[in-house]
C-alpha cells in the first residue's frame, strides 16, 4: 500500500482514538465498538508538563493582583493549585473562577470547598464562556494556560478591552509513539492541531494510504490538511454533535451497513 487508495470507503475495523481511555463504563466509544465489532484503542499523543516555579517567576505574575480566575481544562486547575502551592499562595474567599464547563467547575472542589465561592461555568464551549465574560467586564483576569493554545479566549479580552493576563503553567509536548512504529489502524482521530504535530514529530515520513483521519474541530481539521493528509471524517457535523456520531455515520457507510 505504497499509494493512496482512490476509493477511500474501505471496511473500518480498528480506530486509535489520540486521547486518554474513558474511565466511564458507558463511554460512547465501548459502545461504538460493541455496535460494530471494532478494536478501538486510546493513546494520548500529547502530554503536559509542569511549568518549574523559577520558570513561572520569570513571568513576572502578581497572583492575588487579580479578582477572577479562568479555567478552561482539568490540567489548568491541577498545574496552576501547583503553582499556587509551592508559591506558598492561598486563594481569597472572594476569588472569582471562570469555567469552560460543569465538569471543569466541579474539578475546583480538589483544591477549594466550592459551595464558598463564587464559581461561573459556561455549558461547553469557549464560546459559551464568553457570554458569561460579557457580563463580568470589571474584573481582572488571570488566565492560566499552556504554552500552545486557542486564541479565542485572550484574542476576546484583549479586543473587548478586559483587563487581563496570560499565565503560562504547563506546556504540552509530543509523546513518544515509537512504539507504534509498525503498528496500522484504519481510522486515526485527532482532537487538536498538536496530536497532528506530535504524528508528524514521531514519524516524519508518514505515509496515510489507506488509513482514515477524523479530525474534532475546525483548527485541528485545519492542520490536518495544512500536513498534507486527507481528512476523511470532519466533526462536529450537524447530524453529528460528537466524535463517536461522526465516526458512527463514516463506519456505516464504508461498512455498507444501513
Amino acid at each position: 500500500m505504497s499509494e493512496i487508495a482512490t476509493d477511500r470507503m474501505r471496511k473500518v475495523k480498528s480506530i486509535l482514538v489520540t486521547q486518554e481511555a474513558p474511565t466511564d463504563a458507558n463511554s460512547p466509544y465501548l459502545k461504538l465498538a460493541e455496535k460494530f465489532n471494532l478494536k478501538i484503542d486510546f493513546r494520548p499523543f500529547i502530554q503536559v508538563e509542569p511549568v518549574p516555579v523559577k520558570e513561572f517567576r520569570k513571568q513576572k505574575i502578581e497572583i492575588l493582583n487579580h479578582t477572577a480566575i479562568i479555567f478552561t481544562s482539568r490540567n489548568a486547575v491541577d498545574h496552576f493549585f501547583h503553582i499556587c502551592q509551592e508559591l506558598k499562595v492561598e486563594m481569597p474567599p472572594e476569588m472569582k473562577y471562570f469555567c469552560i464547563s460543569e465538569q471543569t467547575s466541579n474539578y475546583l472542589q480538589k483544591y477549594i470547598v466550592i459551595r464558598k465561592r463564587k464559581i461561573f461555568t459556561g455549558l461547553k464551549t469557549a464560546q459559551d464562556l464568553l457570554e458569561i465574560l460579557k457580563k463580568h467586564k470589571n474584573e481582572k483576569y488571570l488566565f492560566p494556560c499552556s504554552d500552545i493554545r486557542k486564541n479565542d479566549i485572550p484574542d476576546f479580552l484583549k479586543d473587548n478591552g478586559y483587563h487581563y493576563t496570560e499565565a503560562i503553567i504547563y506546556h504540552t509536548v509530543a509523546s513518544d509513539l515509537s512504539d507504534l512504529k509498525e503498528v496500522f489502524y484504519d481510522i486515526l482521530a485527532f482532537f487538536s492541531p498538536s496530536g497532528i504535530n506530535s504524528l508528524l514529530v514521531n514519524f516524519p515520513d508518514f505515509k496515510q494510504n489507506n488509513t482514515r483521519i477524523a479530525a474534532f474541530g475546525p483548527t485541528t481539521a485545519k492542520a490536518v490538511r495544512d500536513a498534507g493528509l486527507i481528512l476523511d471524517i470532519e466533526a462536529p457535523l450537524p447530524n453529528a454533535p460528537s466524535m463517536t456520531g461522526a465516526l458512527e455515520l463514516y463506519i456505516k457507510k464504508a461498512n455498507g451497513i444501513k
